[in-house]
This record gives C-alpha cells, structure tokens and sequence, in this order.
C-alpha cells in the first residue's frame, strides 16, 4: 500500500470517527436531563377527617400523574403550630423544590414560609392562606362558606328568629379561613337575630365545642336557644351532642360534608352541611406544585384572581365555589362527587332515614 493510500484511509477513518461522535452527542438537541420533581405536603391536623381521607391522597394521586417519577414527603403537624416549623425545616432540608402547605397557624408560620422563600423552594398556600412570601393559593371562597352558612340557618329558623336566640361557634382564631366564616355569617344575621353567645374553638376541637355548647345551654336557658351556627362539621359533632343531652334540636349549620354530618343531616339533628369538593381543589394545588417544581409559569387559568395575604403581600390564586348540602340534595352531591356510595351512608342505623330520602 502506498503512503498517499494509507493517508487516504487514515483520514477518511479519522472523519467518520468524528461524524460518529457528533451523531450520538446531537441526538437530541437540546435535551437536557430533567431533575427529579420533589414536593413536601404539609397538612395541619387530622380530627377533620378530610385530611387524611381526601386531600392527602387526591393530592399525591395527582402528582404521580403529573410526575411519576415524583417524591412526595408528606408530614402532619398533628394541630401543633411548632411541630409545622420543624417539618418545613425537614422539607427544605430534604431538598424539596415545593412545599403544599395547608398552616395549622397561618401567622407563626411566616417566618417559615420565608425561609422557604430564601432557599429558592416555592410555597403553595392549600386552603388556608399562609403570611409570608407565598407562591399561589387555591382555597374556597370562604366568606362566601359562612354567607351559605347563616343564610341557611336564618331560612330554617322562619319567624324564630325573631323570638330567641343563637349560639356561634366560629372555629379556631390562628386559621384565617375562621375568620372569613364568621365575616361572611355575621353578614347575614346581624340585625336579624339575636346572638346569646359567640365562641372561638382553638384547633377546631370538638370536645371544646361540646363545653361551650354545655356552657351556653346553663347560661341562656334551653328554651331560650332557637338554633346553632357551627363554623364546620367537627364541632357540630361536639354541639350536637350537648344539644342532646339537653334535649334540645334545633337548626343547626357545618361544614366539610363529613360522613357523620350527612347522617346527622339525614336523622334531622344537623341541618345543613357545606361541601367544599376535595378533588378540584387538590387537584389545582397539585398542578400548581408540579408547574412550579418544573420551573413553569403559572397559567393564568390556573390562577384566574388575586388575594391580599394577612401580610400585605397579594397572591396568585383560585377560588372554589362551595355547595350547600341538605337532606334534599344529598345524592346530588356528596354521593355523585364521589364522597361517600349510598351504603357508606345508609348503615342501618340510618337505613330508615335514608330511605324517607329518597337515597335507597
């Protein structure tokens, strides 16, 4: 072989050595490995049964269709403002790039959300809106909960409105959704019945509820007590039952559309319940983490409005629409949301009940 030969192949071999190399490192232009999506889940307390039976696992149900491939640290502050500081403290230790963070405190909390905020991990407020630097929030318009809340208590009063008295029982002062409860309930029923006693109920306790409900009774007189608003569905657990130790029933509101509610409702020793569907909401404040997990911009379908945080600060948000329930509408609702089946509800205990509504 002469040398020009052996030149020839050597650089034809060296070209298509060279050609192979830019065909496997530009396979896929652009490409860049994607990092790991990894998300804490805070939620506050589990005595509302909500929380562990829907929001957690509708919520990490949505993730893992978003990003299979997903981590999911999920912690539970047990009602224990200090407990939630420690968790976001290991959520952020654990490199989580979002936190899903329903407060147990929204204002002790902010100087959590802050130290989020500082490491570059973005906050999304779940239901209850959180000071500090929030990224978005998804919740139900709560004012709007305690309007439904005291305009259905003042129908089923009718013209007792005007002859006793109520008792209020508002929820727990460190949660802002409470506060708009009450704003939106007040809204209704001032002026238009007279209001005996008015209680805060920390961390939402129904044993609380049931003493002060106790209390109420003793200082008003049980003749006196012509109907109950209760600010959700625990504490009307806790209310009913001093009622029926004093052989009282009377109108009576909540919320959360627990199971126990419903059939309370059924039974006509609860009057009304408001149903906030769990699914849409969990599923937005899922989408909301992935998004920001993957460093998306939030669409504005997703955050169609605004909210002022107790802060100042004004936050990207959605907010839900609640839904009255009643002894009418239950298969409307709850059981066509998917909530509870018919015989979840309808055990034989309330299996007459049920029937006379039309759930059998």
């Amino acid at each position: 072989m002469t040398r020009t030969l052996r030149g020839a192949i050597a650089l034809a071999g060296a070209a298509a050595l060279s050609l192979g190399a830019v065909s496997v490192s530009g396979a896929q232009p652009g490409a860049a490995k994607q990092e790991e999506v990894k998300i804490g889940l805070l939620l506050p307390e589990s005595k509302t049964t909500r929380y562990e039976k829907f929001d957690r696992p509708y919520i990490e149900q949505k993730i893992k269709e978003l990003a299979p491939d997903a981590q999911i640290d999920y912690y539970n502050a047990a009602e224990s403002a200090t407990t939630q500081q420690q968790q976001v403290n290991t959520a952020l230790a654990k490199g989580d790039q979002v936190l899903i963070l329903d407060a147990v405190d929204s204002k002790s909390i902010q100087s959590s959300v802050q130290k989020a905020h500082d490491a570059g991990v973005k906050v999304v407020a779940y239901d209850r809106l959180a000071q500090g630097p929030v990224d978005a929030y998804v919740s139900y318009d709560n004012r709007k909960v305690g309007e439904l809340q005291g305009q259905a208590l003042l129908d089923a009063l009718g013209d007792k409105a005007e002859t006793g008295q109520i008792v209020m029982h508002n929820g727990s002062p460190t949660d802002p959704n409470a506060a708009e409860f009450k704003a939106g309930a007040h809204s209704v029923l001032d002026g238009k019945v007279k209001i005996g006693k008015e209680y805060d109920t920390p961390n939402w306790d129904p044993n609380n509820a049931n003493q002060q409900m106790s209390g109420a009774i003793s200082a008003l007189g049980k003749e006196n007590i012509v109907g109950v608003y209760s600010a959700n569905d625990g504490l009307a657990a806790g209310i009913a039952t001093a009622l029926k130790s004093a052989g009282i029933n009377v109108p009576l509101t909540g919320q959360d559309a627990q199971l126990d509610a419903i059939q309370r409702i059924l039974l006509g020793t609860q009057t009304i319940t408001v149903e906030k569907p769990y699914k849409p909401e969990a599923d937005i404040a899922a989408t909301m983490a992935v998004d920001l997990a993957e460093g998306k911009e939030l669409p504005a379908s997703l955050t169609p409005t605004t909210v002022t945080s107790g802060s100042g600060q004004k936050v990207p948000a959605n907010l839900l629409t609640p839904i009255v329930v009643d002894k009418d509408n239950i298969k409307d609702t709850v059981v066509k949301d998917g909530l509870y089946t018919v015989d979840e509800i309808c055990t034989p205990t309330y299996a007459q009940a049920c029937e006379e509504a039309g759930l059998k």
